[in-house]
């Protein structure tokens, strides 16, 4: 007794669906938040800002738990900056989540001194004082005793 060529079809089909099967993160924003201090294109937080952004895009979706602080390493003036995917997201829609919350938080915050995008796979918040003073992340704070 044997399974009906229909029943096994409908199994591979399954099988192959699943194999090609992707996620996509979740990337509708949940909330943006802007400081009320702004810069001027001039400022040398510009480069600072640039700097701790463009790290928090390339490094957070390879750290561990997709969870990195940074740091500026521009004396003259610091940023500082956060950014965390969820764990249950590939890479790669890391990336795409970050670039994401990137877009929302500079399209509603133009200029301003800090901000905060909270997508609903990721976020991302960056700022020119050290605004972490409650968490004191481990990682941030070697950071800022080598600056």
């Amino acid at each position: 007794m044997g399974f009906p060529p229909k029943f096994i079809v409908a199994i591979i089909a399954i099988f192959w669906l699943c194999s090609i099967a992707r996620c996509v993160p979740d990337t509708n924003v949940t909330t943006v938040l802007c400081n009320s201090g702004v810069y001027s294109q001039g400022d040398p937080f510009v480069t600072s800002l640039n700097y701790v952004v463009a790290e928090l895009e390339s490094v957070t979706p390879t750290y561990k738990n997709y969870d990195y602080y940074n740091i500026s390493p521009y004396p003259n003036a610091f940023a500082y900056g956060h950014a965390a995917c969820n764990l249950n997201i590939t890479s790669s829609d890391c990336t795409t989540c970050l670039t994401a919350a990137k877009t929302a938080m500079f399209g509603t915050c133009k200029s301003q001194i800090g901000a905060r995008a909270v997508l609903h796979d990721c976020n991302i918040r960056m700022c020119c004082i050290y605004p972490y003073k409650a968490i004191m992340h481990p990682s941030l704070n070697a950071l800022i005793a080598s600056a």
